[in-house]
């Protein structure tokens, strides 16, 4: 952004707002910041999940480096469920010396909404970057500064907007809205206080149908303060990682006790938290808890859930809490107290964490099955095999009319319950070359077989 253009919008918001903000503060931010922004821009490969299909669209988003070395962070939006990132490029500096940089995704954070790409180089730089002061309490009314990467038609230039904190939501988690509409080119850019600090970056949380879980606060912009990601600036996520993570379960699925539910089962209208199902195999099912219980306290800790966004509370306290020590969980059966020991265990391995394998010889890339697909697709643990996450195009799976979501349990004469076992089947028939393949699958609630004809001829060489 040339020095009169700056001059400008800095004029401008002056004008607009009272935002309690120096003149000199700002500009000082904005020289400090700007060099550790970056246009971020890739791939993404978009799955429908009704039909299966996959389309490609190319996009891009605002990076703002958070370490010497290139670590990036970039808006949480960038990696969801149906839509995986590839071909990743980041442009740092600007103008003439704007230079490209290939890039890498790191495993996405459960509990933020954002994501963390490396940059790849080999020649020792040192890149400008971001150094943020977390632990800052922010109050309703309080004025920030908010720096972002303008539209392709103003050049990608950087620019400012003041804005204010609007609200303070305490729990789960200390949540900042803030005021006004956020171009998407700020989402990830620094939030910036009248200090002229760095305290968090501009996030929008996951709806429950984008994945959101844990932390559900969305629709609306927020702070994510800096105590949320330092954590993962400090030790960066990998590539991958070990199944389920370090998280305890309980293996429940629970609906807030609300008035109505209260009063037509003749209890006090405290809240609490009525168990809807249990996950076979879990620690609830082992203890004995059962649908219809209604979970009063939690080690410790009463339950008072009345309404939908109060469940987290609970399920934070259960992830937080320690694998492998037993807690005491109370619950109401049939309006009578009861008290149960429950040791929890780790938190099994989901869809997001699943081990793939990308055949070139069917043209199909599977997923072991998780817990959490079985539930969503209600299968029970007598069903085994892999599931088709992605079918390429013009493939020998693409012409039999194979799609995401089928489930393999079966190639050729070879049982299939495990990435292992479906890559052992690859390998034997592609030994073996047969002219055709029976894959017995499931679809839905139904069964049966897709013909699978190999060019063996356009995998000689691989």
């Amino acid at each position: 952004m040339s020095t009169s253009i700056l001059a400008f919008v800095l004029a401008v918001s002056a004008a607009q707002l009272d935002d309690g903000f120096q003149t000199r503060v700002i500009q000082e931010a904005y020289d400090r910041y700007t060099p550790a922004m970056c246009l971020v821009t890739y791939t993404a490969e978009i799955t429908n999940p009704t039909s299966g299909e996959t389309t490609k669209r190319d996009n891009s988003s605002l990076g703002l480096i958070v370490s010497a070395g290139g670590l990036v962070m970039a808006p949480g939006h960038m990696q969801l469920e149906n839509s995986e990132p590839f071909n990743i490029s980041v442009a740092v500096g600007q103008g003439d010396e704007e230079k490209k940089y290939a890039a890498r995704l790191l495993k996405k954070p459960d509990d933020v909404n954002v994501c963390f790409i490396q940059l790849q180089t080999d020649d020792g730089v040192s890149f400008p970057y971001v150094r943020f002061t977390p632990g800052v309490p922010l109050h309703v009314g309080d004025p920030i500064l908010l720096i972002g990467i303008l539209s392709e038609t103003m050049d990608f230039s950087r620019g400012i907007v003041t804005t204010r904190v609007t609200a303070v939501l305490e729990k789960p988690r200390p949540t900042y809205p803030i005021e006004g509409a956020i171009r998407y080119g700020f989402v990830s850019g620094p939030v910036v206080d009248c200090e002229g600090r760095a305290i968090g970056v501009v996030g929008f949380d996951l709806t429950s149908s984008e994945g959101g879980d844990l932390y559900v606060r969305s629709g609306h912009p927020l702070v994510y303060q800096a105590n949320l990601f330092q954590k993962y600036i400090d030790n960066p996520p990998v590539e991958t990682s070990e199944p389920g993570g370090e998280e305890a379960w309980l293996g429940i699925f629970t609906q807030p006790l609300n008035d109505d539910f209260a009063e037509y089962w003749g209890l006090e209208k405290r809240g609490g938290l009525i168990i809807s199902s249990i996950v076979t195999g879990s620690p609830a099912e082992a203890a004995g808890l059962q649908p219809g219980d209604i979970i009063t306290q939690f080690d410790g800790t009463p339950i008072r859930a009345k309404l939908d966004r109060e469940v987290i509370g609970f399920t934070k306290l259960v992830r937080e809490s320690e694998i492998g020590k037993p807690v005491n969980i109370k619950v109401l059966r049939d309006q009578q107290p009861m008290e149960f020991q429950i040791t929890l265990m780790t938190r099994p391995k989901s869809a997001r964490d699943a081990g793939e394998y990308v055949d070139e010889v069917l043209g199909v890339t599977v997923r072991e099955l998780t817990t959490d697909v079985r539930l969503l697709l209600n299968l029970s643990e007598d069903v085994q095999g892999v599931i088709v996450r992605r079918v390429k195009s013009g493939s020998v799976a693409n012409l039999a009319r194979m799609r995401p979501g089928i489930i393999i349990m079966n190639l050729g004469d070879h049982p299939v319950a495990s990435i292992d076992e479906f890559k052992a089947a690859i390998e034997q028939i592609s030994a073996d070359k047969p002219d055709e393949i029976s894959a017995f699958c499931r679809a839905g609630a139904a069964t049966g077989f897709f013909r699978l004809e190999p060019r063996w001829e356009d995998n000689a060489g691989k």
